[in-house]
């Protein structure tokens, strides 16, 4: 006899039958565990909640007053027979994998993740397992992330030189994860750092969680007008189309995103700069992480999923995919959106190698 799948999809969401629970379900259940506090994960409404430890506080931050159980990385839980735990995930702080164990089957739930360090977050671990759940994101071979030291130190002179002339420098970002993540690496002693009204209270979850970060003010809290004029101000996209921005009069604007890899994408914004800098996996990433598990099966999610598929496929894994509701998250409206993939980049998938490294 086959044995039960641990993870099925459902309207709700991803389903675990033996446990009788959801992971990051998009309607509302009576338990979910969710992998991390991006809104297009970890929606309200649920009856109990599951997360990582270090995610408590952004998640309380992002839905309010929930009913909240959560769990050390690596701590086990008994329920209904299957053992779960949670893994770092490294896309942003509380990120998880969760792992499942049940029939002597083990099954682990990526959501998001990324293997390049970073300070702002635990590192993600790679959990051995008989079937890995994997994003796509930027499941394509032309997706290669830079050293972030190369990208903040861009970042950075960019900063300086606008601060030089009397601009302030508006960097556009999401405000869960990316902005803490450009926090860690700018240099406040250019000049202030002025955070959008959506960005400081998650500023504070982290502080609270023990990431060290720069202080930064809300423009309520400037009292020199003329730091207006010299501030890195970091802010979501929809802010771009509120009067909120105006207050900071001639200032040269960017946007912080791994869709800044594609030139079209800064067009379309019309942005001054555009800093590629994700935190999700590239190609060489996603294929590094998904040959870490030793899974034999892999199950493709959310991106570009059936590039993945076919390249899964063509290396010798059982290789499918889930339909899902995640996507971009809706507290950052305006972001660039996803683009058509490429049929250069589509032909490359033959000729690429283990490496992810096209011919």
């Amino acid at each position: 006899m086959p044995l039960q799948d641990l993870i099925v999809q459902r309207p709700e969401g991803l389903y675990c039958p033996p446990g009788n629970f959801y992971i990051d379900p998009w309607r509302k259940v009576d338990r979910a565990v969710i992998t991390h506090a991006h809104a297009d994960h970890a929606r309200p409404g649920h009856a109990h909640y599951l997360a990582a430890e270090p995610g408590a506080g952004v998640l309380r931050a992002r839905l309010g007053d929930i009913t909240l159980d959560t769990l050390a990385y690596g701590e086990r839980l008994q329920h209904q027979g299957v053992t779960v735990s949670l893994h770092p995930a490294g896309h942003v702080l509380g990120s998880a994998q969760v792992r499942l164990e049940y029939g002597g089957q083990v099954w682990v739930a990526s959501g998001d993740y990324k293997v390049a360090p970073d300070v702002s977050c635990d590192a993600f671990e790679a959990v051995a397992c008989d079937v890995f759940i994997t994003e796509s994101t930027f499941g394509l071979p032309i997706y290669r992330w830079r050293p972030d030291a190369e990208v903040f130190a861009e970042i950075n002179a960019w900063w300086a030189g606008n601060a030089a002339g009397g601009r302030a420098s508006v960097l556009m970002c999401y405000s869960f994860g990316k902005a803490q993540r450009i926090l860690t690496g700018v240099d406040p002693g250019i000049a202030p750092i002025v955070v959008h009204s959506a960005v400081q209270p998650l500023n504070d979850a982290y502080r609270a969680a023990g990431v060290p970060l720069p202080k930064t003010f809300t423009v309520s809290e400037v009292t020199d007008k003329a730091d207006f004029q010299r501030a890195l101000v970091l802010c979501p996209p929809s802010a771009a189309a509120s009067p909120w921005i105006k207050r900071f009069g001639d200032y040269s604007d960017a946007f912080a995103s791994g869709w800044m890899q594609l030139r079209g994408a800064r067009r379309r914004g019309a942005y001054d700069r555009g800093f590629v800098l994700s935190d999700h996996a590239d190609w060489p990433g996603l294929l590094g992480a998904i040959s870490a598990t030793g899974a034999a099966r892999v199950i493709v999610t959310h991106g570009s999923v059936p590039v993945m598929v076919r390249y899964l496929s063509e290396q010798g894994l059982l290789a499918q995919a889930f339909e899902t509701a995640y996507g971009e998250d809706p507290h950052e409206e305006h972001a660039p959106q996803a683009v058509s993939e490429p049929a250069s980049a589509l032909t490359a998938i033959a000729g690429a190698d283990q490496t992810g490294s096209p011919e």
